[in-house]
Parts: C-alpha cells; structure tokens; sequence
C-alpha cells in the first residue's frame, strides 16, 4: 500500500460538509482484497483492539488495505478523544487505486493520524509491533496542543450554536467571529472592543486600587515597595497580616498571602520580585472569589479553594498528590478544567509553614494545603456560587469592571461569603482580571457549570445577528466570470461594499488588490476577513473545491450557470460530465437554510442538483415553457425567464419586467450566452434581497468592454470592422460564441485560437472543428505556456480539428499570440468580423486597445 498523496480539505468539499483530510492510495494484488492477505486482520485486531468494524461503503466491494486505513484514521483519533467519527473511501478510474478521506477536527492531528494508521497496518502486515496504547496517547497530547484552550474554546462552541461563523487567526487564541464588515475578534477572554489602556490599567495593580477606591468599590489598604525592609516598614503601617504580590502580574504568579513574620515577607518578597515591581497590601481573612462580569452584568461566581490534601494517617502528603492528580480532569497548564497539584519549592515552603515536609504522613481529617494562592493554574478548584451572589455584591463587580473599561473581567474579592455585602463583612475586591480563565466557571470542581461562552457572544452581536453578510457563490462552466462580475456590479450599485474573487483576481469595493487566478478559496476567505466587505461574490473554480474544499462555510446564493464536457475532464479523477456535476453542486449542498440556489433549469445535471439544496430553488431558462421551469412556476416559486423583448422574475402571480433593450451586455437579446448570464444575476440579486430600481439601475450601467468584463466578449471597432475579444476554452463556449457571432453581420469573418495543454487531445481538436464550420479564415497561435505538452503537439491536434471543415478557406499557423493578433487585424477590411480567443487575457486586451488606438 501506498500513499500517495494527501491534501487537507479546510471546508466543505466533494466528500463532506466537515474538514477531511483526503489521500490517494494505491493498493497492489491482494492488497485490494483484504481476505486474501492470511492473518492479517486478526493480527490487526490484536495491535489495535479498538478499531471497530470494517467494511467497504459500497456493500458487496472487497475490502481493501484502503478501506481499513481509513477506518484506522477515524479510530485513532476517536479513541484520542478528537469528535470525529465520518470516513469515505472511493475507487478511482485507475486500477487498485482509491480516493480515503476522513474527518478531523485539528489538521496536524489528522495528519498524524494518518500517519500512524498506516504504521499500524504495515506492523499487521508485517507481523511486527505497534504500540496502540503510545500512538493514541501521542495524538491526545498533539490535541491538546493544537486546539483551542477551554475559555476560547467555550466561547468558539457558543459562535457555533448560534450559526456565527468563526476562524482561527493564529495557532493561539486569537479568533474572529463573523464575516467583513460584521466581524468581531477575541484574544482568549479578551475583546476587539476593551482597550490596550483598559488591560494597562488593570495588570496596574496600585493604580487599580486607586480608581477602584474612587468608584466606591472596597478595597485593601497597600502600596508599592522597593526592597525588604520597605515591604517590612509597609507591612507596619498598614497592620499585619498582609499579602505580597507583583504589581504587574496574572495567573496568582508570585502572590503570597496571609504574611505575619519578617521572613515570611523577605522570602515573599523575592518571589513576587521574580515578575516585577512589588507591592504590599492588607491581607483580608475569609475565602477567595471569582466574580466574571461580561458587558454590564454579573454572568458567573465561583469560589476558589487552594490547592490541598486531605490525610488518612497513612499516605505521605507526597502520594496524597499523587492520589489527587490521578483525576482525569487534571492535566497540565490550562487544556483541562483542573490543573495538577505541583510539589514545587513553593509548596514545600508552605508545607513547612504547617509543620509538614514531602513525606510527612498527615493525620486522618487533617488539612494540608499546598499554596497560599487559590489558582486554578497552580491546582486549586472552584465551586460555583453563582446563584448565591447579593445584588449588592454583584454590583460592586460590575462598577469595578467598567471603572477599568474591561468588557470581560474576572474581578477577585476576599469574603467571608457572597450572601452578604462586602462592607458588613469587613471583604473587598483584591484584583481586577483582564482576559480571565473561564474554565473554573465552565467545568467547576463542584456545583454546575455556566453558559459564559453564550454570554460573551452575547455580547459581540445582538440576538438574531448571525455575523454574516451576503455571499454569492458562481460556479459552472462557463459564465461564471461574467455572472459573478454583474452580481458584484448589482450589489454595489445598491449601496453596499463588496468583495469580489474570480479568474482575474481579488477586488474589495472597485479596487483590485490581487491578480491572477484568484477562483480558489484563500482568496474567499480574505475576502471575508476584510473590515470594509459588506457582501461577497466568488467565483468557485472545481480546482479549488478539489484542492482544499470551500471557503466558507455556506452560503446565501449558489449559482449554477452549466455543466460542461470542456471543463478539465480527466484531471483528479473527474472523468464525466456526471463526475463534475457532482463536484460542483457542493456549493448546492451548502446554501444556508434560509437561501437560494439559482439554478439553469435548461440543463439537465444542473437542474438535477435542486434536491441537494437544503434552501430554497430559483429556476431560470429562455424558454418559459421548458418542463421543469413550467412545473416550478406552478408550484408559486420563482423563476426568471424570457418573454418575448424582456426578462421576466415571476414568483406566483407577481412579475416583474425587464426589457433587453436595457441590458447592453446582450446586444438586444442577440447574444444567448449573455442573456443567460443576465438571468443568473438577477436571480442572485434577487435572491439577496435588492430592490428591483436597483437592479434595473445596475443592469443598465454594466458595460460588457475591457474594464466591466475583460477577456468576455468585449466587442470593439478597428478601421470599420468588428473584433471581439474573448476567453473561451471549450467546446460549449465555442458553440455559444459561433452562435452568438452568427448574429452579427459581416463580408468576412476570422478567427485567432490556440488551445490549452492541459485538455484532452479529442477537447483541442473538437475546438477547431466547431470553428472551422463557422469562420473564413482560422490563425492559429502556440500559447506562452504549453502545460506539459511537447513543442508543437498543440498545434498539431488544432490542425486535425480543421480536417473536413467545409468552410474554411485559410489556415495560418503562427508563434507568438500578439504576433497572431496583428495579423488578423492587418488583413481586416470594413465590414469584417474578427474573434480573437485570448490566453494572457490582461496582455493581449492591452494590445489590442493600443492597436485600436493606433488605428
């Protein structure tokens, strides 16, 4: 068995709605039929107990090595605790060849996975060992380092519930919620909208206090130090006991609290000093709590318990930790809701502290705490109190929260309770938290967990705010440029700023800011991290959707404009017309609940992809009274057709009219390929919701030259004759433009073409024969790039493709596209018709705008 290549599919893609991680594996002799390999699977079974059952997808197909990889990927990863549980094997064209994909929630993760199931199956094959137990272990630890911690992550799943789409930015904690002009962003608990002066003002310790103590809020008598004997000399006037901390500090670092003794101080002193300037301040008797105020109100309360065992008059303190620590909720650092109790200096000073050492053996009942601290970081736990917190209490929260400008605080006041408020008893707040931990409320030690990860998104957006704008994605064979560029014409003339992708490259409100093949989704999803995007227009090019899958996650409007035979058949095992159609209606499949796919009922595999669509359908056609367009206007739903001179949108017994003459991109209807191209546009922007003024308005100011649509049909005058300059590359793009060519009057009519080296020999040929039944004169030209195929083998099969035609008069073969370009446009007389097929679209327009120009 061999892997051969593997690709990470980030979004939606041919085989799910989930990432997958998808490899091409080829299986050779009994490798495609796992029965006939003796002993293998019980050897399998034996290394990897766990592995579940296997069998092919399609019932009745011999399992192969293919098929157990695959289901060797999900099972290791499930077993690693990573919520995956979807896997798909497929054959290929090529014999003993397959398509594996799987699921995965964290990329590296899946990879690794990948990685050991194919270890796993070479050890059954191979009779040797393979360590199941170590190869899951070191995928939960991968998991643990790649996913998101649990206050991130809370807020994440919070996003998700709520149908907001998200995306991690870096590999920590940095997310954004929402898509262009609606995003939000989070650093951990912390929000796009507080401040850098805010969080300042809060690692501000003294500076804190101080405005804390302006708003009314109590608080601990204190000051900053600079050595020993100023902590000391504080520590008097301020009254012992005290607590020592850093002036800048988090996580509960360096903080030692309920001081009475000078070298209790000194040796406080030096830890605090280890993170900063110090200070000292009045130790408050009582419990420690953690109040976490989201916006303007109070969302959790918790109280917080250093870390401690608890003797039975036998184990050391040493094997009590070690007892404690053996809990599956406590891990290292901050992945698990409790952290692992630490037998550190600073705990062996506490011990020492209470009489104790490492190997004392405590009595029954006896209380041994490890820290002074009660961070969950340094393992202490949490018990909810939320519902016990006095309005009061709960106010002095929240004042001390916007007293600093934090829109997430975590704010630490020491208290006998929370019943009661703090000026009975004497509490106050001790600490003002920036970007606090929410785990402690999330998954508390004891009592029930709160929905922060809710209130915080809550916060970013209003209920019933999704965080999206409007995406239009365009897909097909051929049209899709033009489509996709009217759509984004519509919607701005409605107001709105967009952000556009295509074959020609990225344009955020008019401007480009990328060129090139831009049809991929990286450029979809930077268009949606753009700030200034109110709605987005793709064009979805099959190689991207094969590549990495889509962009984005749904969409409001899908359109389809055709499916054709010209469209790369052949490459990555899209064999037919049926195969692309299937790969294309992934962005169908992927329409929103409450959208449209906008569909060509003319075409049959297109039409065909309305049963995949979990919204809504818009049906268009010329022909009103084809079947399928008859039968969906019957049924009240909306169609876009042609009426005699006129576009008509009709949903029931409503119709609105939109007279061709109007819309120059068609020539006055003349130009079918255009028309269909107007109606798929329409129906997306109808679908988007624009109001038809707008429409009409927009339609009308669309211009099919160089600038509106390069390289699609532009059609110019040199010297009293006519050229058109287009980018058409396959068999139905070069019926629609003889068709449309056929409409236009002309003495002479000629034609400049190459082909692309990447089709199919009977695609090239079929190109030329199709032209040359419709042209005088054919020039054919060698393209820059000849993509793999020897000098000359183009050209060759574009000859062929000429054999027979009954029309053609003159067959030139010349190097060089420009050089081709002036050779047409010399021999031009007034009244002839040219039809350049352009391969550098942006190139060969500029040429041919400085001929023109020339005259």
């Amino acid at each position: 068995m061999e892997v051969q290549r593997v690709r990470a599919l980030r979004g939606p893609n041919l085989w799910s709605r989930h990432t997958c991680i998808e490899a091409v594996v080829a299986c050779a002799g009994d490798e495609n039929a796992v029965e006939r390999l003796t002993g293998f699977e019980p050897r399998l079974r034996a290394l990897f107990p766990t592995i579940g059952e296997l069998h092919p997808i399609v019932l009745g197909q011999p399992l192969s090595l293919a098929h157990v990889l695959e289901n060797a990927a999900v099972a290791l990863q499930a077993q690693a605790g990573c919520a995956v549980n979807i896997g798909h094997t497929a054959r290929t064209t090529e014999e003993g060849v397959y398509q594996v994909t799987f699921q995965y929630t964290e990329e590296a993760v899946g990879r690794r996975a990948l990685e050991l199931a194919c270890q796993l199956i070479a050890a059954a094959q191979n009779n040797t060992a393979f360590d199941a137990t170590a190869a899951i272990t070191e995928l939960r630890d991968l998991d643990e380092d790649e996913r998101l911690g649990p206050s991130t992550g809370s807020i994440v799943d919070a996003a998700v519930a709520r149908g907001i789409p998200y995306r991690r930015l870096t590999s920590g904690s940095l997310v954004q919620f929402g898509w262009g002009s609606k995003q939000r962003r989070i650093q951990a608990a912390e929000v796009d909208s507080t401040s850098g002066v805010a969080e300042s003002i809060a690692q501000d310790k003294e500076l804190t206090k101080q405005l804390l103590n302006a708003a009314g809020v109590p608080v601990p008598l204190g000051r900053p130090v600079s050595s020993v004997d100023d902590g000391w000399a504080a520590a008097q006037e301020i009254g012992l006991p005290v607590v020592v901390k850093p002036q800048d500090g988090n996580q509960g670092k360096g903080v030692t609290v309920n001081i009475v003794t000078r070298e209790q101080l000194a040796a406080a002193y030096d830890s605090a000093a280890e993170h900063g300037e110090v200070m000292v301040e009045k130790f408050l008797p009582g419990f420690d709590f953690r109040l976490l105020v989201v916006g303007d109100k109070l969302v959790a309360a918790a109280r917080r318990d250093p870390p401690q065992v608890i003797g039975d008059g036998r184990q050391t303190v040493r094997q009590l930790v070690e007892t404690v620590n053996l809990d599956p909720r406590r891990g290292e650092g901050h992945a698990t809701s409790l952290t692992k109790i630490r037998l550190d200096d600073i705990a062996v000073g506490r011990l020492e502290a209470q009489g104790l050492a490492p190997d004392s053996v405590p009595a029954l009942g006896q209380r041994v705490v490890l820290r002074n601290n009660a961070n969950l970081s340094t393992g202490g736990t949490a018990t909810d109190v939320t519902d016990t917190v006095h309005p009061e209490v709960a106010a002095r929260a929240i004042d001390a929260a916007q007293m600093v400008g934090l829109h997430i605080c975590g704010v630490d006041m020491v208290c006998e309770n929370v019943v009661r408020p703090l000026e009975e008893q004497h509490g106050g707040v001790v600490e003002v938290n920036a970007a606090p931990g929410l785990r402690m409320h999330i998954s508390p030690s004891f009592g029930r967990g709160r929905p922060v990860g809710e209130a915080v998104m809550d916060t970013l957006f209003a209920d019933g705010d999704d965080g999206r704008i409007p995406v239009v994605a365009v897909t097909g064979t051929n049209g899709k440029t033009t489509t996709a560029r009217l759509v984004n014409h519509l919607l701005a003339g409605s107001g709105l700023r967009t952000g556009m992708t295509n074959t020609d490259g990225v344009y955020i409100d008019g401007r480009q800011t990328d060129s090139g093949d831009c049809s991929g989704p990286k450029s979809a999803r930077n268009v949606l991290l753009h700030p200034d995007v109110d709605a987005a227009v793709f064009e979805v090019a099959r190689g991207g959707i094969l590549r990495e899958g889509l962009g984005f996650d749904r969409c409001q409007v899908a359109v389809v404009t055709n499916i054709g035979s010209g469209d790369h058949l052949g490459l990555n095992y899209i064999t037919t017309v049926e195969d692309l159609a299937v790969l294309k209606r992934v962005i169908v499949r992927n329409v929103a609940p409450h959208g449209y796919a906008v569909l060509n009922a003319a075409d049959h595999n297109v039409a065909a992809m309305s049963a995949t669509c979990p919204g809504s359908v818009i049906f268009f056609a010329r022909d009103r009274q084809h079947p399928v367009m008859a039968t969906h206007r019957a049924q009240g739903k909306r169609t876009v057709f042609v009426d005699q001179d006129a576009i008509v949108a009709a949903e029931g017994s409503w119709r609105e009219r939109i007279p061709l003459r109007d819309v120059q991109l068609t020539r006055n209807g003349t130009i079918g390929f255009q028309v269909d191209n107007v109606m798929a546009a329409v129906a997306a922007a109808w679908a988007v919701g624009l109001d038809w003024d707008s429409i009409r308005s927009g339609l009308a100011s669309f211009k099919s030259d160089p600038g509106g649509v390069p390289g699609r049909f532009n059609v110019m005058d040199y010297r009293g004759a006519t050229v058109i300059a287009d980018y058409g590359h396959n068999t139905d793009a070069m019926r629609a433009l003889v068709s449309a060519v056929d409409t236009m009057p002309a003495k002479k009519r000629s034609v400049v073409i190459s082909g692309a080296g990447d089709r199919r020999d009977s695609d090239i040929r079929d190109q030329t024969a199709i032209l040359g039944e419709a042209f005088d004169d054919v020039i054919l030209y060698q393209d820059a790039a000849q993509r793999g195929r020897a000098d000359g083998e183009v050209m060759g099969l574009l000859r062929q493709g000429l054999q027979g035609a009954s029309r053609t008069r003159n067959i030139d073969e010349i190097r060089g596209e420009f050089i081709a370009i002036d050779t047409a446009l010399a021999r031009l007389q007034p009244g002839d018709l040219a039809l350049v097929l352009v391969d550098q679209v942006e190139e060969a327009l500029a040429h041919l705008a400085k001929r023109i120009a020339e005259g």
